[in-house]
């Protein structure tokens, strides 16, 4: 890694700027960048010799100028030439530093970024190398870039492995090749490849190998058929993986493959469990937008609790990078005729519209092309709803669609094809779509819409309280044409019925429910609500009593075919899981195509009893193996995971289910449980599984270690290895599962 950092040179000197976290709270801190290229350390200027590290691998991105709320406040100070925003990965907050001089800024700026884009572009084995790298740096306590055995001892407990000190020495003095008694950077490299042996593959490579030694092509070719069920194309995609992951140019000449080769094919994206061309896009995106589920955020604005959490545009940066399609907004009259954000009647801080607006703009397809839906929760008076519609107008531009598409009156809904840079409205609006076209709606009409919404999130829910039922009443609400005129294709309705619906209902409206509502709708008339869906759009989000910002479980409302499900994506937790593991496939476009029976409106399909449809169920067998390199998640000294593995179907009520294999004693390195579980699958299309690690505790709750999820159809037959990822949702390689899959249909 630190010969490609030549560029980054000028960082390794010992720099002083400022560090800021409001308008009153500024230090200096001097940063440098370690030899490795990859550790950044710091310190402050009084704090003597103490010093923290972080590793570029934390920073997700870098932000030029004034990019962030504290630098913002700070504009008029320090130039934005000058300032610049570290971003990490998962919930850590921003680090806002400002430089000494535009130059040292552009300096940072550059030379992060480079160091971001060399790990990001680093093949399996170099990442393999940079992980030894970092260990060994962490258990050379002294520094001197040689680890005795008392070192390796506590290198081992740092790394999940509880090892006798007979065997842990007999290793030791095998890769001391010079017998000095100590290790260096080749004898370390070689302890490590003895401790990370892959017993479990070795067997598999074996069992087709013709002398133990290598894979023909022929026998690559079985394995391929046989075990990871390759039908098409077997011999050009076997030349393929020996050309790519085969490191010896012998055997690459033979058009062999070595046992290291065999281990790089399996832990890479081809290897992985999740089919690596579902990962791209590969849907038809040209279906109406009722016909997709849509990544969808609650209180976009927040990043902790809804009583006294943070408000931050941050929010709305952060579910936008991941392909959240949908953001919301609470709008209430602010100072100096400005609106603001914030989630009314508690004491969570506010931000301006215009703000929000702003950073949609810059942020809206930078992870996705496809539309934007802004979900506006009104509660600001005429005059402030107004300065609303201006901002969205002049700050977005083209980018918001205010007329429907090609100027002529809809039979339905666009598709996201249609709608690629778009950014749609969904709020009330005076009069339907055809009022608006023909031109009916007075200009100088202000229009009277029913608030309810805000209402029916606190009435709908049964065990609702009285601090919060004193708020609520029923009201009317005076709205502007500016504001409404931005609404096209998403009207907010009040929903009375699904006979209703089916009679009176415009496909261009769209109903809110809270949780409670969707669910007594799902266990009453699934069908319907299925049928409901296939027409037009529906949003479901969190009950009002969740201050907590807690999430309900979405894939209920995925069974009904419900598109925009709402979360607060600042929660993590099981629930974020199935959200990223629903919308991580497609190109993580934030759209996922609705299963076909779920589109047609001539079919009848109830999640609650699936097995009506005629459809066939699966057996879905998967056989742990075993795990590698699993995170500590105790931090207490010496202390080793016993780890058991855990998988999860979530799907309609029908495939709902969970097993565990056993729980393997001290072992967080190379567990081995080669345990079997079983599961029959009813409506495959609509089906998540969740692999989840924990650490067991037999007097208390189990620890959390890792997870990984995927939808059932995107899933590889065979030999296959999961890379897992953390509690919010970011990889902690080289952490990972490997396990045999079969799916066979059942008779």
């Amino acid at each position: 890694m630190g010969k490609k950092c030549f560029q980054c040179i000028y960082l390794f000197r010992n720099q002083c700027r400022l560090k800021i976290k409001s308008r009153t709270w500024k230090k200096q801190r001097y940063f440098r960048l370690q030899e490795d290229c990859m550790t950044i350390w710091y310190k402050s200027k009084k704090a003597g010799n103490t010093h923290s590290t972080f590793s570029v691998g934390d920073v997700e991105a870098v932000r030029e100028g004034h990019q962030s709320e504290v630098l913002l406040s700070i504009a008029d100070e320090f130039p934005p030439d000058r300032c610049f925003t570290l971003v990490f990965r998962g919930r850590r907050g921003n680090l806002d530093l400002v430089a000494e001089s535009a130059g040292e800024a552009q300096s940072w700026i550059k030379g992060i970024r480079k160091l971001i884009d060399n790990l990001e572009n680093m093949g399996q084995r170099e990442k393999l190398d940079q992980w030894i790298c970092d260990w060994f740096k962490k258990a050379d306590k002294n520094r001197d870039g040689q680890m005795n055995f008392k070192e390796v001892q506590d290198l081992l407990k740092m790394m999940n492995v509880d090892m006798n000190e007979h065997h842990a020495l007999r290793l030791f003095t095998t890769a001391d090749k010079s017998q000095s008694g100590t290790l260096e950077d080749d004898e370390f490299v070689l302890f490590y490849k003895m401790l990370t042996q892959r017993e479990d593959v070795l067997r598999v490579f074996q069992e087709y190998s013709g002398d133990g030694q290598k894979l023909t092509l022929q026998d690559l070719k079985d394995f391929l058929r046989e075990e990871q069920l390759r039908e098409d194309g077997v011999q050009q995609y076997a030349l393929k993986l020996i050309e790519r992951y085969e490191p010896s140019d012998t055997a690459r000449m033979l058009q062999v493959m070595t046992f290291d080769g065999f281990l790089m094919y399996l832990t890479s994206p081809e290897g992985s469990i999740f089919n690596p061309t579902m990962v791209e896009l590969y849907q038809d995106m040209t279906q109406p937008l009722c016909h997709y589920f849509i990544s969808s955020s609650h209180n976009t604005y927040l990043l902790e609790d809804q009583i006294r959490g943070h408000s931050s545009v941050e929010g709305y940066i952060r579910a936008l990078k991941r392909g959240c399609r949908c953001v919301e907004v609470d709008c209430w009259d602010g100072p100096n005729e400005e609106p603001i954000v914030y989630h009314g009647h508690t004491f969570t801080s506010k931000i301006f519209f215009k703000d929000v607006v702003t950073v949609l703009g810059n942020y809206a397809f930078k992870a996705s092309q496809y539309p934007v839906i802004l979900s506006i929760e009104n509660h600001c008076s005429v005059e402030q709803q107004k300065v609303m519609a201006q901002h969205l107008t002049q700050i977005l531009g083209d980018k918001l669609l205010k007329t429907p598409l090609h100027g002529k009156f809809p039979i339905g809904l666009p598709s996201p094809e249609d709608l690629k840079g778009k950014i749609l409205l969904k709020g009330k609006k005076i009069g339907g779509l055809e009022d608006s076209m023909n031109g009916v709606v007075d200009d100088s009409l202000m229009g009277e819409v029913s608030d309810e919404e805000e209402t029916a999130e606190f009435n709908d829910d049964h065990h609702r309280n009285d601090s919060i039922r004193h708020r609520v009443k029923k009201s009317k609400q005076s709205l502007s044409k500016e504001l409404s005129d931005c609404v096209v294709y998403c009207k907010s309705v009040h929903f009375s019925s699904f006979k209703h619906s089916q009679i009176h209902s415009k496909f261009y409206e769209i109903s809110s429910f809270t949780e409670s509502k969707a669910r007594k709708h799902i266990r009453e008339a699934g069908a319907e609500f299925v049928l409901h869906n296939a027409r037009q759009l529906s949003r479901v989000y969190p009950s009002g009593l969740r201050t907590d910002s807690s999430n309900f479980n979405p894939q209920d409302m995925w069974n009904a075919g419900c598109q925009i499900v709402a979360l607060n994506f600042q929660t993590a937790g099981v629930e974020m899981d199935l959200n990223d593991g629903l919308f991580c496939q497609n190109g993580h476009c934030g759209y996922v195509l609705k299963p076909a029976f779920m589109r047609n409106i001539d079919e009848r399909f109830d999640p609650e009893n699936p097995q009506n449809g005629g459809y066939k169920p699966l057996s879905l067998s998967i056989q742990v193996i075993s795990g590698q390199q699993l995170p500590k998640v105790n931090i207490k000294e010496g202390s080793i995971i016993d780890p058991l593995v855990r998988v999860e179907i979530h799907g309609v009520p029908l495939d709902q289910a969970k097993q565990e294999t056993r729980y393997i004693d001290n072992n967080g390195f190379n567990p081995v449980w080669y345990d079997t579980l079983q599961f029959t699958i009813h409506v495959p299309e609509l089906a998540l599984v969740r692999f989840v690690v924990e650490d067991y505790d037999k007097t208390s709750k189990n620890d959390f270690v890792g997870q990984f999820t995927l939808p059932f159809t995107c899933i590889q037959p065979g030999y296959r290895h999961i890379h897992l990822l953390s509690k919010d949702g970011t990889s902690i390689p080289p952490s990972s599962l490997f396990v045999h899959v079969r799916i066979t249909k059942l008779t």
